[in-house]
């Protein structure tokens, strides 16, 4: 067809890009040639998730806690300075937790104001400039936990559901503004939020139960890279062999 989307000089936030899913994002955006802002909360980890992004593209950071208005603030001007603007948001950032129950009340609804209205308030930010440049996608990367609702995870699964509820009523709201919505659910990924050594990971992912945070920035770029007529509105991806519970 010919027609898909290239990512070269392609200007694409990505939140949470010091681990996990987002690092993995950073590394293989800056691969296909895009520029890249990322930000995390600690400047070494930054530094060296920037360090590991390699020489095919551009890659940018700045930190930022994405769970304070502050936080967004400093990003999106990293965004209009560094950037010139916004083709793309991919949005990672997320902090696992434990039942509500278990936890702390400025812990709880710390995880909430970065699961959640982090999310929605870099949205809110990347969707105004790319309303006004004429177009753009946004990506959400949220979870099947709302779906399999696990026990011990009441806090991260509300997070999850309430992005999900939001990227699909938004995609509503905004169809006339050539601005995609999308969301990736993954499974089991292995990554620093699962609370598992690096031995047992390894062998979850060998036995099928787990995927490699990579299988997730891969579907993440098939997402961004379709044709501008297609809009991928919920893209699940999880292990062969998925636990529920």
């Amino acid at each position: 067809m010919g027609d898909h989307i290239d990512l070269k000089d392609k200007r694409v936030l990505v939140t949470g890009g010091t681990t996990g899913i987002g690092r993995a994002t950073v590394k293989m955006l800056a691969g296909m040639g895009a520029h890249v802002l990322t930000f995390g909360r600690h400047r070494e980890d930054l530094d060296d998730a920037i360090s590991e992004a390699g020489e095919g593209g551009r890659v940018e950071g700045v930190v930022a806690d994405v769970s304070e208005r502050e936080g967004i603030d400093r990003i999106f001007a990293a965004v209009d300075d560094r950037l010139g603007g916004i083709d793309m948001l991919v949005s990672c950032a997320a902090l696992g937790a434990k039942p509500v129950h278990e936890m702390d009340e400025d812990d709880w609804r710390y995880v909430v104001e970065t699961n959640l209205v982090g999310s929605i308030a870099c949205t809110r930010a990347a969707v105004l400039r790319m309303d006004a440049q004429g177009g753009g996608r946004v990506l959400l990367v949220s979870s099947i936990s709302p779906e399999i609702k696990a026990v011990g995870e009441s806090v991260y699964a509300a997070t999850k559901a309430g992005i999900n509820a939001f990227a699909e009523t938004l995609r509503k709201e905004i169809a006339d503004r050539n601005i995609t919505i999308t969301v990736i659910q993954p499974g089991s990924v292995s990554t620093p939020m699962q609370e598992c050594s690096d031995e047992e990971k390894a062998q979850a992912i060998a036995d099928h139960e787990m995927l490699y945070a990579d299988d997730i920035a891969e579907t993440i770029v098939f997402a961004l890279t379709r044709p501008e007529r297609v809009d991928i509105v919920n893209l699940r991806i999880e292990p062969r062999v998925q636990k529920t519970s």
